[in-house]
């Protein structure tokens, strides 16, 4: 049996740009969170959504190549704390309820993104 990506099963490109549409404005608004969008012009949040959008397409097993930085490189001297890291989880699974992504591609975005943790938090 060959069984889909977890790009396929996201719905492709246009489900994991939604995921990340959904997802994003989330982050910006909390008040915890939107520190890390502060003093950031509208290209550069562009751009960074862009290559979020890429690097989830890609690691899913979609045929996106991602030029981006490595998670760490990209998240160092960000000082994300653990409690960082929880508000983001939090809005991520609100956002994958809303979009109603079933419970095993919750559950393996899970276990990916959980895995980018040690390159993520610092503080």
């Amino acid at each position: 049996m060959n069984r889909k990506s977890l790009y396929d099963r996201l719905g492709g490109y246009d489900g994991i740009t939604d995921f990340v549409n959904n997802l994003l404005p989330r982050l910006q608004a909390d008040d915890q969170l939107g520190r890390f969008w502060q003093h950031r012009g509208d290209d550069g949040v562009e751009r960074e959504k862009q290559l979020l959008i890429d690097y989830l397409c890609s690691s899913a097993g979609g045929p996106m190549y991602y030029t981006g930085r490595d998670m760490k490189t990209s998240h160092m001297g960000m000082k994300i704390s653990e409690s960082d890291w929880a508000a983001f989880l939090g809005h991520a699974g609100a956002a994958m309820q809303e979009l109603q992504i079933p419970r095993q591609e919750c559950d393996d975005i899970v276990a990916f993104v959980s895995g980018l943790k040690a390159d993520i938090v610092e503080a």
